[in-house]
C-alpha cells in the first residue's frame, strides 16, 4: 500500500502551455512598448506606463501559473464538451468573415445566435433578430454618439440614409 503523501503528481501540462502563452504576450507587449516613440512628457504618467503594468500583470501570473502547474495544484477539469465550443468558435469565425460584407449589426448578430446555440438556445428566429437588434443598438452608440467607425454594411447604411434624411441631410 503507498501513501498518499508520496505519491507525486505530474505537472498539469495544459496549465503550463497557459502559462507560455502568457508568457510570450508579456514578453511581446514589453517589446512592442519598448519600441515606441514617445516624445519626451513631462508627466510621470505616460503612454508607456500601462502597457508595462499589463505586461507586469501578466508575466506575475504567468509565473504563478507555472509555479502551480508545476506542484499539480490544479484542480481536476471537467471533460470537455465539444458542441458548444464548435457553436462558439463558429460564431467568432462568421463573425470575422462577413462583418466587412454584412456589416457589424447582422454579423454580430450570427454570432449572437451562434453562442446562444452554444448554450443551448437553439431558436434561431428567435435569437438571431435579438442579437441584430442588440447589435444594431451598439453600432448607434458608438456611430452616432461616439462618432467611431465600426463596420458597415447595408442594415447601417439604410440607418445612417434615414438619419441624415430625418436631420435635413446635413
Amino acid at each position: 500500500m503507498t501513501d498518499r503523501a508520496n505519491v507525486t503528481r505530474r505537472p498539469d501540462g495544459a496549465a503550463l502551455v497557459i502559462a507560455a502563452v502568457l508568457a510570450v504576450i508579456a514578453a511581446v507587449i514589453f517589446w512592442q512598448t519598448a519600441q515606441m516613440r514617445v516624445v519626451a512628457v513631462y508627466a510621470r504618467v505616460g503612454p508607456t506606463t500601462f502597457p508595462y503594468i499589463v505586461a507586469t500583470g501578466l508575466a506575475v501570473l504567468s509565473v504563478l501559473t507555472a509555479l502551480s502547474a508545476l506542484r499539480g495544484s490544479f484542480p481536476a477539469r471537467e471533460k470537455d464538451n465539444h458542441g458548444p465550443m464548435f457553436w462558439i468558435v463558429g460564431g467568432l469565425l462568421a463573425q470575422m468573415f462577413l462583418m466587412f460584407p454584412l456589416g457589424f449589426s447582422v454579423a454580430t448578430g450570427i454570432l449572437f445566435a451562434m453562442t446562444a446555440a452554444g448554450f443551448g438556445q437553439r431558436r434561431f428566429w428567435f435569437s438571431l433578430p435579438v442579437g441584430i437588434v442588440f447589435a444594431f443598438f451598439i453600432w448607434l452608440v458608438f456611430a452616432r454618439g461616439l462618432q467611431l467607425s465600426l463596420p458597415s454594411g447595408p442594415l447601417e447604411a439604410a440607418a445612417m440614409s434615414l438619419f441624415s434624411s430625418m436631420s435635413g441631410g446635413a
